[in-house]
C-alpha cells in the first residue's frame, strides 16, 4: 500500500498536473505524508543534535514534497471535475481551506 499510494505517486507523478488522483491515491498520500512529517517533526524536537539532525531532514523532507503535494492536490481537483485554479482557494483566510476538504472528499465524476 505504502508503495502503490505514496512511492509511486512521487516516482511516476512528482509534478504531474494533468489527469486524475482518485480520493483514495490522494488521501492515501496525504496520510503517508503527514505521519511521515509528524515522525520528523517529532524526531526534531529532541534538544541534542540528533534533533538537529531530524529538523534538518523534516525541513528538506518538506521542501522535496511541496511539488509532489500540489500536483496531486491538483489532480484530485481534476477528477471531481473542477480545474486546477481552484487550489487557489488556499490563501483566502479562514474559508479556503474549508471549501477544498469539501471537495476533496467529493466523489470522482466521470
Amino acid at each position: 500500500m505504502f508503495n502503490t499510494y505514496f512511492i509511486d505517486v512521487i516516482k511516476n507523478h512528482y509534478v504531474d498536473f494533468a489527469g486524475r488522483a482518485t480520493r483514495k491515491q490522494f488521501w492515501l498520500f496525504t496520510l503517508f505524508n503527514v505521519i511521515i512529517a509528524f515522525v520528523l517533526s517529532w524526531l526534531g524536537s529532541m534538544e541534542n543534535t540528533v534533533g538537529t539532525i531530524f529538523t534538518v531532514l523534516y525541513v528538506l523532507y518538506a521542501l522535496a514534497l511541496l511539488l509532489p503535494n500540489l500536483a496531486i492536490s491538483i489532480r484530485r481537483l481534476h477528477d471531481i471535475g473542477r480545474s486546477g485554479w481552484w487550489y487557489l482557494l488556499n490563501f483566502v483566510p479562514f474559508i479556503g481551506w474549508i471549501i477544498l476538504l469539501v471537495f476533496y472528499v467529493l466523489p470522482s465524476k466521470k
